[in-house]
């Protein structure tokens, strides 16, 4: 079985400039404060205080968040000094625990964006999570694409990584979409027969299947070698003629192009570009062709030692993964949240944050409409910290329950909830374990900062890791 794949396996040593954010204007000293920010106080979004001689308005749904602490895309827009306010009292050292829901109901992705999810094949075991859970989650109407990870790479070709779970596996009537049970003479069962219901009961989804991934990048190096066998292998896997109609397109996660991952690839920068090509040039130009890609923000990193961008011409959408930077890896810490949106003191790689990856991204002429930011639907953490915020010390990986150092967001909610947030995203300090996660507060945060950036979307790794009612994917949906 599969684990949930990891972008750097080790602590990285690549330092880089980090890129900077434009301070947002303030407005003129002589406007009247609002009543003082109280840190035990719900806000809703629009709702107005007035903290150290300045005036804020709510974004979202907040309670405990210090206004002057929030940043460009935290939850308190600065609008500017004000005149005669009284002072609160002291903030709280740890914040109140983030909301489970936006304040507004979810309407739905806007215009063309995507939201995209990882339905990851080795679920329907251990986890018990399968294909109808899309549906009664509610969250199959609230994302426009599901990714099916994933298929191998072995040996240079595309290979179907485990037939049972993916057309083999025969489903009860109250297991499938459309409770109707699978026959033993059928010539389709399994996730991708689910899938084909799914995808009748919402005809907007699409589903592209997902090539490699942390464990199976390893074929990747031999498909470069010839990348025209390795397209045709593509083809004839997913345009069987038993699930033809269930793909709609191709995703190649390969981790990581003449760098390293799980193995090292020496390719060169073009490997990854003559791979892509190969794909579109076989499956012609209106197949969706998409890439999860390294977001090393770094100077010199991941993302400089590939030249992403000329084949980004060729790709539909890409994904940089804005998640995995920092964990329990580093056994001894610092404690650092996995997923930061932004840079903060004392971030232990500069670099190392999904701006830095979104902006150096977008400075080698990758266009913004076509990146889409990434949401870890799970927490990293480590033991033996006595340290609330970020930057403490560790003994080595905090329990979890199919891997340590590693626990999905709908265990952490309840278990470790969050008590503060830095550089976007959320942090928890429950005993001696320590856990950074993304919360609905931080992921509208997020799609906040995304319709800034005019990036194409989000995305997320994986289904299984929200809640029975799909809240992160509503929190996604409805602020993007």
């Amino acid at each position: 079985m599969i684990t949930r794949r990891t972008l750097w396996a080790g602590a990285a040593t690549l330092i880089g400039a980090a890129a900077m954010l434009v301070p947002v204007a303030t407005a003129s000293a002589a406007t009247p404060c609002a009543p003082a920010w109280s840190a035990t106080q719900v806000y809703t979004g629009g709702a107005a205080v007035s903290y150290q001689s300045k005036n804020y308005s709510a974004k979202w749904w907040t309670q405990g968040d210090v206004p002057s602490a929030s940043g460009q895309w935290g939850v308190w827009a600065d609008k500017g000094a004000c005149d005669g306010g009284s002072e609160p009292s002291t903030p709280p050292s740890s914040p109140s625990t983030p909301p489970t829901s936006p304040s507004t109901p979810p309407t739905g992705p806007s215009g063309d964006k995507w939201v995209v999810g990882y339905f990851a094949e080795w679920g329907v075991y251990g986890r018990n999570y399968h294909v109808k859970n899309i549906d009664t989650s509610g969250s199959a109407s609230k994302v426009t694409h599901i990714l099916y990870a994933f298929g191998n790479s072995t040996g240079g070709r595309c290979s179907i990584g485990d037939s049972y779970a993916d057309y083999e596996k025969a489903y009860t009537a109250d297991q499938s979409v459309d409770g109707v049970a699978d026959t033993w003479d059928q010539p389709l069962r399994g996730s991708f027969n689910q899938l084909r219901k799914l995808k009748k009961k919402y005809p907007h989804l699409k589903v592209i299947y997902s090539i490699g991934g942390w464990t199976w990048s390893g074929g990747f190096t031999q498909a470069a070698q010839n990348p025209a066998a390795f397209a045709d292998s593509c083809y004839n896997m997913i345009e069987d003629p038993r699930w033809a109609d269930v793909f709609d397109g191709i995703d190649i996660d390969w981790e990581y192009p003449n760098a390293c991952g799980l193995q090292c690839d020496s390719s060169g920068p073009d490997a990854f570009n003559k791979v892509i090509s190969a794909l579109r040039t076989k499956f012609g130009q209106s197949y969706l062709i998409t890439a999860a890609i390294t977001a090393d923000g770094s100077t010199g990193g991941k993302i400089d030692l590939t030249d992403y961008a000329t084949a980004a011409q060729k790709l539909t959408k890409v994904f940089p993964m804005t998640y995995d930077y920092f964990g329990a890896w580093a056994n001894t810490g610092p404690t650092a949240p996995h997923s930061p949106l932004t840079s903060y003191p004392g971030i232990p790689i500069a670099g190392f944050y999904s701006d830095a990856a979104i902006q150096k991204l977008k400075s080698k002429g990758i266009p913004s409409d076509k990146l889409l930011l990434g949401v870890g639907f799970y927490g990293r953490g480590w033991t033996g910290v006595t340290q609330t915020e970020p930057g403490g010390s560790a003994t080595g990986a905090a329990p979890g329950t199919y891997e340590a150092g590693i626990e999905d967001y709908k265990v952490l909610k309840n278990s470790c909830p969050a008590t503060g947030t830095v550089a976007g995203t959320a942090y928890a300090k429950c005993g001696s374990n320590w856990w950074s996660y993304d919360t609905p507060a931080t992921i509208a945060g997020k799609m906040a900062y995304a319709k800034q950036q005019n990036l194409g979307g989000a995305f997320f790794w994986e289904f299984s890791g929200d809640t029975g009612n799909g809240e992160l994917i509503s929190a996604i949906s409805g602020n993007l």
